[in-house]
């Protein structure tokens, strides 16, 4: 409103300046003057409407540029939206890598000790070296703590049981010598004798050989068998002369004759 009061009073004083000179001149006649108030008012009117172009140009030009700035602020708004919606996934995708690999490694590390409860392993007793599996190793050193225990009928038991379940295992004949020893010292004379007659024959070479013949006299001395006995003694200082078993053989030939 002011700057429409300022343009009417620009005009006015315009009009003003212009009407001075005719009033100057009030010789001029009539037409004259309607002409010249005519001309006047077509330059006003005119002025009028360039002043309403370049005012509807200045507010057009003002429009253009807020919605270029809005379209601009609208677009980086997303673009932030966009970064971040990127980001949150990027965070979700690498949790569930390191999910993901954590689970691999449980799964691998559960394989690994699955295997170790199933592979074979490289064992080594009595001067041999065999393979044998992890229930082998645990069924054999539970035996040996319940004879060393000298629960005999419980170890002669679990002997037995390792023999049926395990029969080509590398610890048939220490299991067959510690049998036989474990039915001895139960009183199970006969039994020990078959068992330590299976580890000779079926093992000749084996380290415990000497003392499972030696321990063979005992039992067959037991039951009063002293031919038998002698004939085992004797086998076990021929066979073996220089084992430590044969030295005692030779202690009971002589006592024996």
């Amino acid at each position: 409103m002011k700057r429409l009061s300022f343009q009417l009073v620009a005009s006015g004083v315009a009009i003003a300046s212009m009407l001075a000179p005719m009033q100057a001149q009030a010789f001029l006649g009539d037409d004259e003057a309607r002409r010249a108030i005519i001309e006047l008012r077509q330059r006003f009117e005119a002025s009028e409407a360039r002043q309403a172009r370049l005012a509807e140009e200045a507010r057009s030009q003002g429009n253009t540029g807020q919605r270029s700035l809005l379209d601009l602020a609208n677009q980086i708004e997303q673009l932030r939206s966009e970064v971040a919606n990127l980001r949150g996934q990027n965070e979700q995708l690498a949790r569930e890598v390191t999910e993901l690999q954590r689970k691999q490694r449980d799964v691998q590390s559960g394989l690994e000790e699955r295997l170790k409860q199933v592979a074979p392993t490289t064992v080594t007793l009595d001067g041999r070296e065999f393979t044998a599996t992890p229930a082998e190793q645990r069924e054999y050193e539970a035996a040996m703590a319940v004879l060393r225990r000298s629960e005999f009928p419980a170890a002669a038991t679990a002997y037995a049981g390792f023999l049926q379940r395990y029969p080509e295992s590398g610890y048939t004949p220490s299991v067959l010598y510690w049998l036989g020893n474990a039915q001895y010292a139960n009183r199970a004379y006969s039994e020990a004798i078959e068992s330590h007659r299976r580890l000779i024959a079926q093992f000749p070479g084996h380290q415990r050989v000497p003392e499972g013949m030696l321990a063979m006299a005992n039992s067959q001395v037991e039951m009063k068998d002293s031919r038998a006995a002698r004939r085992t003694l004797e086998d076990l200082v021929k066979m073996h002369p220089g084992s430590e078993a044969a030295t005692v053989a030779r202690e009971r030939l002589s006592r024996l004759r």
